[in-house]
This record gives structure tokens, sequence and C-alpha cells, in this order.
């Protein structure tokens, strides 16, 4: 029996996103309340930032013409602290000036307190011969008014909010959250805090997808319906899956998308609708479901995890997050990765695309963890990202790597 080829990562990921069409509903939020909402709508400046010329040092305003030679003394006409515009300078004297305080007309050149005495009488002395333009913040030299300051597509975080309060802006109009429901199958699957340690039964296993998962899509932005565990039954599987399609944008499972006789979710999508099974040419995480689940008029796109636990965690960093974040209308969803030197060998040279967990050492070379399985949940722990090692590659310390931080794939 001819078995299909393994799916290349890259391939799935753009067969994946090819459907994900951006949400279309959007609603208008606080700036306070839209941190890391994708911006539906371009935010185009109405002023200008500065909107006038100012000083960008405590010092002295002054007509450069006017210190032909260090040591030359000035009037001080007057003093203009932030926030108040002061009166056009006179030839020949010199305004004393704060940082942020708009430069008076007539004035070409800030010279910085350091650089000046200040003597009796309101006079002060110019230390340095300041060229025109000096410590001067032109109009606009940040943002030009008309300008488009911040694209849709842009997910917000702290200073995207602090650009478009510097504009004026109160609200943000921001993408819909996507709805996605989750569940595990699995009888083996005991809910922590129901049953201690050793009153569990053989075979059973405390359910760890629910939480990583879980945290994963709201960090993503996502409104959450957890359903828990369905039981392993086809009628049980067919009634998760139709009330989850019935409001959700995409249902999301762990576990049960294999062929086997208690494998019930692959019969009870086809049933709803339509299933694309994947073997993925990774590691961990080779096993992958795409497709939907019809409720009436309304379609939900499906994705079904692997059940162990690490190819969960990594196939769902891969492939399930790009996917969130285009369909609220993200253009770059790609992760970043970096080059980085191994401090450690690795002989296997596997026939899949694989994703070592390892950490930063303290030589600044990154170190492995021992049990690269993919049912050992604390490689992901004790990691600060994975390499990302090619199909046939073998590592050896000293090599040069793609790193890939953690803190991109939970971004």
């Amino acid at each position: 029996m001819n078995r299909p080829p393994l799916k290349p990562l890259d391939d799935a990921l753009a067969d994946l996103l090819a459907h994900a069409a951006p949400l279309a509903e959007t609603e208008t939020l606080s700036l306070f309340d839209a941190d890391h909402r994708v911006l539906a709508r371009d935010v185009v400046s109405p002023l200008q930032v500065p909107p006038r010329d100012n000083s960008a040092m405590d010092g002295y305003a002054l007509r450069s013409a006017d210190v032909a030679q260090a040591g030359a003394v000035l009037p001080v006409s007057q003093r203009i602290p932030a926030g108040h515009a002061g009166t056009a300078l006179a030839a020949g004297t010199a305004a004393r000036i704060f940082t942020g305080a708009p430069v008076p007309e007539g004035a070409d050149a800030i010279v910085m307190q350091e650089d000046c005495t200040p003597l009796d009488g309101e006079r002060v002395q110019i230390n340095a011969v300041p060229p025109v333009g000096q410590w001067i913040r032109r109009s606009g030299e940040d943002i030009v008014r008309g300008s488009t300051v911040l694209t849709a597509g842009t997910r917000l975080g702290p200073p995207e909010l602090g650009l478009a309060a510097s504009v004026g802006l109160a609200q943000v109009v921001v993408a819909r959250r996507p709805r996605v429901a989750l569940f595990s199958t699995g009888d083996e699957l005991v809910m922590p805090g129901t049953v201690p340690p050793e009153q569990m039964r053989p075979g059973a296993i405390y359910n760890s997808n629910r939480f990583f998962l879980r945290s994963m899509l709201e960090r993503l932005g996502c409104e959450v319906t957890d359903l828990g565990v369905v039981p392993d039954r086809l009628d049980a599987t067919v009634a998760a899956l139709a009330h989850a399609a019935e409001r959700c944008d995409v249902i999301v499972t762990s576990g049960g998308v294999s062929v086997g006789e208690e494998d019930h979710v692959k019969p009870a999508v086809q049933q709803l609708g339509g299933l694309d099974l994947w073997k993925i040419a990774i590691k961990p995480g080779k096993p992958f479901a795409y497709g939907y689940v019809r409720s009436g008029e309304r379609r939900a796109h499906f994705m079904g995890l692997p059940g162990n636990p690490v190819s969960s965690f990594i196939t769902f960093a891969l492939l399930v997050r790009p996917f969130l974040l285009k369909l609220q209308g993200m253009v770059d969803v790609a992760h970043k990765a970096v080059a980085a030197t191994a401090g450690f060998d690795w002989d296997k040279a596997e026939k899949r695309r694989e994703f070592l967990r390892v950490r930063w050492g303290a030589d600044g070379r990154l170190q492995r963890f021992a049990n690269q399985s993919s049912g050992v949940l604390t490689s992901t722990v004790w990691a600060d990202g994975v390499v990302d090692n090619p199909p046939g590659t073998r590592i050896a310390s000293g090599d040069t790597v793609r790193y890939i931080p953690l803190s991109e794939l939970l971004a």
C-alpha cells in the first residue's frame, strides 16, 4: 500500500492561510482596551508632530548671527517653559527655553545650558558658537499631517498605542476577536483537581493540553469556549462539534484525529462538513487535520492537533497561531528566526524537519534539552526557544543554526 508523502510544513501553512479570510466584523475600542488587538483601519494623522518647532534641550534660544564668537554676552529677554509660547525674539537677545517649549519666532538655534553661563542683570554668556538649527526639533519631523502612521493589520502594542494617542486618537477600530471552541478527546484524560495522583486509574493521565492551548488562544486575542473533554463516542463528538459550530469561527481539538476505532473526530467532522488529514513533515507534530463543520448557515474552521503535548504545542505554534492572526487581519504572521551558534551535537539526520527545544547557555551558545520526545512537556518549560533544523541535517557544536525564540511562537 502506497502511503501519501509527508506534507512539507511551508506547504501546509500556505494551504491553511489560503482559507483564513479575515473576519469582516470590527469594533471600536478605547486605546486603554486595545492592547494586542489588530487594527482594522489605517490611522491617518490629522496634525504635525511636533506641531511647532520646539527645543530639544534646556538652554537658550537665539539668533546664531548674534554669536560671532564664543563668549558673546546677550540680554535674556524672556523665559519660555514647555507648554507656553513666547513672543518674537528681538535681535541681539536670547530667550531662556526649556525642553519641548516652542521656539520663538526669529530664533534659529538653541544653545544648551551646559554651554552657557548666566550672569547678573538678566544676561547670559554663550560659550559655544551654534550652527543654524542646533537642538531644534522641526515641526512634522516625527509625523506629517495626512500621513498614515499605523496601517490596518498592525497588531497593537504599547508603542503603537502611544503613537495613536500622539496624533489625538482616543479610540481605534479593531478586528473582532475570533471565537474559538476548544475541546480534547480521550477517555484516558482526567482533569487536575478531580482525582488525586494516588487514586488515578491505570492508563489515566491528567489533561495538560487543555491548559496550555487555552492560554495560547487567549494570548492571541481569541474568545475561547472551552468544551472540556468529550467522551470517546461518535455521538458525543458530533454533538460537541455541532454545538461549537453554532457560534464559533474556529474549532480546535487535541487528539482523536487518527484512524483508530476509538478516534471519532474524523468521522464526526466528515458527517458535519469536510476534513483533510495531513501528515506534516515535522518532528514533533506529524499528524494534523484541517476541515470545516457546518451548523445551519454557519461554517466553522476545524483544526485537529495531535494528542502528545509537545506535538500539540509545536503544531499549534507553527500552524494554528498564524492562521488565527491572519483571521484577525494581520498581514505579517510569520515568526522571526535568528542565526545562533550551537553548543551541542545532534547526530540524528532525521527525514523530517525538526524543532529541537534549546536555550541560551552562559557561553552565548545554545544548549539542547536532553530528551526531545514529543511527550516530554518539561522540555518546553526548560527551553527558551527551538532550533529549526532542516531534514537530513546533523548539528555539530559550533555550527550556525536557525533559532526561533518561544516568545515569537507564543506572542
